[in-house]
């Protein structure tokens, strides 16, 4: 049985691992941490956790949790995973982390867009991209990981397999709405009910942190346009991606390298995504149109941003990292109702 620890496990993230490692098959949870409820149990913080897990949220203790777990995952706010994944390694523990510390490997670019210095420079090299479908070997020996942002995956799952067939000369351009959730459970006024409720707007336009981790792992070949967006609606990101190819493509062709993935369906031609498809699962549907009127190709990706986009991949990640089935404790279908 693989023992597992948790950081920041009151938070969305944190929350969404302990549902679903309720139902693994060759793991459990044994260690909570949190800084606003140590010392309480997890179901008075969490009511929905009671006659499930009888924990106490613990202060965080890396050699504790070292000692105690063979892997901990951080599911802390961005900036605020690099201390505690570096003490947890340099307790010898196996790190996944959920925020964006160790996803870029430029300390400069990690700077530009987080308007933080990197404290810990050195795991920036050690730290293995969780995006399954492209780095599962990888990921089989890995001691740190970082899962990619929920944008992200629902960009580079369907874009991968299409970059080769990419103009360079024309940026790819990224639409993407994300459910409340995808902002974390930090108070905002811009979340509150009569703010968002009715509501859809966008978002740091062409300065969001996402870009340079697509760009990264596209490979630096295409310039993206990334525009996100808020809509009102709890989880879920669905993704349009306009695409100017060089030459005529087989679309289907080139999507058949996810053929035995698990965990991504594509549609195929005409047949789009929808985020009820995909709520409270670990898939990524995939579908699209070609535009003969203008050239373009325009794909559409749908997935649940807190378990396709978070917690389900990071399970994914480790279920690889211990060599156990890939799809353990991840097997549900959509909440289409």
């Amino acid at each position: 049985m693989i023992r597992v620890g948790i950081v920041g496990a009151t938070g969305y993230g944190g929350r969404e691992l302990l549902r679903l490692f309720g139902g693994h098959p060759e793991a459990k949870v044994v260690a909570v941490s949190s800084t606003t409820a140590a010392g309480k149990r997890l179901q008075d913080e969490l009511p929905g956790f009671g006659k499930l897990l009888d924990l106490t949220f613990e202060t965080f203790d890396a050699n504790g949790l070292a000692e105690e777990c063979d892997v901990v995952f951080l599911g802390v706010p961005g900036t605020e995973s690099m201390g505690p994944g570096a003490e947890l390694r340099k307790a010898g523990a196996k790190v996944i982390d959920m925020g964006p510390d160790f996803r870029l490997r430029d300390a400069g670019t990690f700077k530009t867009y987080y308007k933080k210095d990197h404290a810990h420079v050195d795991l920036l090299g050690e730290s293995v991209y969780g995006l399954v479908p492209w780095n599962r070997e990888a990921l089989k020996g890995a001691d740190l990981v970082a899962v990619p942002g929920c944008y992200p995956i629902g960009a580079l799952l369907p874009l991968k397999p299409l970059l080769a067939t990419a103009k360079p000369s024309v940026p790819v351009v990224i639409d993407a709405i994300s459910g409340i959730s995808g902002a974390g459970r930090s108070l905002n006024q811009g979340f509150h009910f009569p703010e968002m409720n009715e509501n859809v707007w966008a978002y740091k336009l062409g300065v969001h942190q996402h870009t340079p981790e697509i760009e990264q792992e596209l490979g630096g070949g295409v310039q993206v346009q990334f525009s996100p967006h808020v809509g009102p609606y709890t989880r879920g990101i669905l993704s349009t991606i306009t695409l100017r190819p060089s030459e005529a493509v087989d679309v289907a062709a080139c999507y058949a390298c996810y053929d035995d993935e698990p965990f991504v369906r594509v549609l195929g031609e005409g047949d789009l995504p929808q985020l009820a498809a995909v709520r409270a699962t670990n898939f990524c549907d995939i579908g699209w149109v070609m535009d003969e009127r203008t050239g373009n190709l325009l794909v559409v990706s749908a997935l649940d941003n807190l378990m396709g986009g978070t917690a389900g991949m990071a399970i994914q990640c480790m279920n690889l990292m211990f060599g156990v089935d890939e799809r353990a404790g991840l097997q549900t279908g959509g909440m289409t109702v």
